[in-house]
């Protein structure tokens, strides 16, 4: 894959540059394939990942299966490895959409220049990510250094400590990163975090809704009336909680799917994995990134959902969600 630039609206922003949205074919639009140590590994062992050997073997694998491009998730600044996507995307042939913006502030340490600086100077970085380049040196200090690979997507993250001064800063930066370039953005929540008070934040901004990807939400938000709540404002449903049993087992996830589906939002719904180490098959792990379509796309099948469906849910809605938009 060789770069280019497609600038104009609809396209979307690889690492490797900017194709058509159907170009995708099948995306998974919340994984991790590379993170350096640092911060999260601390807290996480299993969010560390940097051997390029390994992670090209995973999307390999991936490929195999039939995936042509994933979103990986982790931002500048807390792991992300730019660089190393641009390379084993150019030598797997996946497409590889990543992330400029931030994660939740666990991920930092003390006094890191994503929780002291202001939201002009924030939103200037996320926008050079976008449009220059991913900062490589973004974990030691404000960035300086970039590559030739750009961010396709503005990752957020919100923590069950809720919308204080410090996450209204960054999520006022990163709206403003997407009303300047186009880019869409992909919102970590998590328990006790709500939901819809930060979709309606992001929105007052000047975001449509249709411009959000809400993460979790099949295990963030506890009620299903308050899951349709945040479906009927229009954002996509990231289903990313696939054979992860500590929270609940993947007919439940066929069961969530469905609701939503007989609820008239079938045309919302994204698939991924929120891999780490323990889910790579590449690294020891059990899962693989090829467990969507080998193993829950075939458990959809077996439980009523058609072809149609299923292209929507891997193919129709990532290209829709993923691609930029003024």
């Amino acid at each position: 894959m060789r770069q280019q630039n497609i600038n104009e609206t609809g396209m979307v922003r690889t690492v490797t540059g900017d194709c058509s949205p159907e170009a995708l074919c099948h995306c998974q639009c919340h994984e991790h394939v590379l993170i350096a140590k640092g911060k999260p590994f601390e807290i996480n062992p299993a969010l560390y990942m940097d051997d390029e050997a390994a992670s090209l073997a995973e999307l390999l694998l991936y490929k195999s299966a039939g995936g042509g491009a994933l979103v990986d998730a982790e931002p500048a600044g807390a792991g992300g490895m730019p660089r190393e996507l641009m390379h084993i995307s150019e030598q797997s042939g996946i497409r590889i959409v990543a992330s400029t913006g931030f994660h939740k502030l666990v991920f930092y340490p003390a006094a890191h220049w994503i929780t002291s600086s202001d939201a002009d100077t924030l939103a200037q970085c996320f926008i050079a990510d976008l449009t220059e380049g991913l900062a490589t040196d973004a974990d030691t200090g404000f960035p300086k250094d970039r590559c030739s690979a750009r961010a396709g997507v503005i990752k957020c993250a919100l923590d069950r400590h809720g919308l204080d001064a410090v996450y209204k800063r960054l999520f006022k930066a990163a709206a403003q990163a997407a009303l300047k370039t186009g880019a869409p953005l992909l919102v970590h929540t998590e328990d006790g975090a709500r939901a819809l008070s930060l979709i309606s934040y992001i929105s007052d901004f000047g975001i449509p809704p249709g411009r959000m990807m809400i993460c979790h939400t099949e295990r963030s938000v506890r009620s299903f009336e308050e899951k349709l709540e945040i479906a009927k404002t229009g954002v996509y449903l990231e289903c990313d909680t696939i054979a992860r049993q500590k929270y609940h087992s993947d007919e439940d996830e066929v069961l969530f799917i469905q609701h939503l589906c007989d609820a008239g939002y079938e045309d919302r719904i994204l698939l991924g994995l929120d891999t780490t180490r323990q889910r790579l098959k590449s690294y020891g792990g059990e899962t693989g990134l090829d467990y969507i379509l080998k193993i829950f796309l075939p458990l959809l099948r077996k439980s009523g959902f058609n072809r149609e469906q299923l292209d929507k849910f891997c193919s129709a809605n990532p290209a829709a969600a993923l691609a930029f938009s003024f």
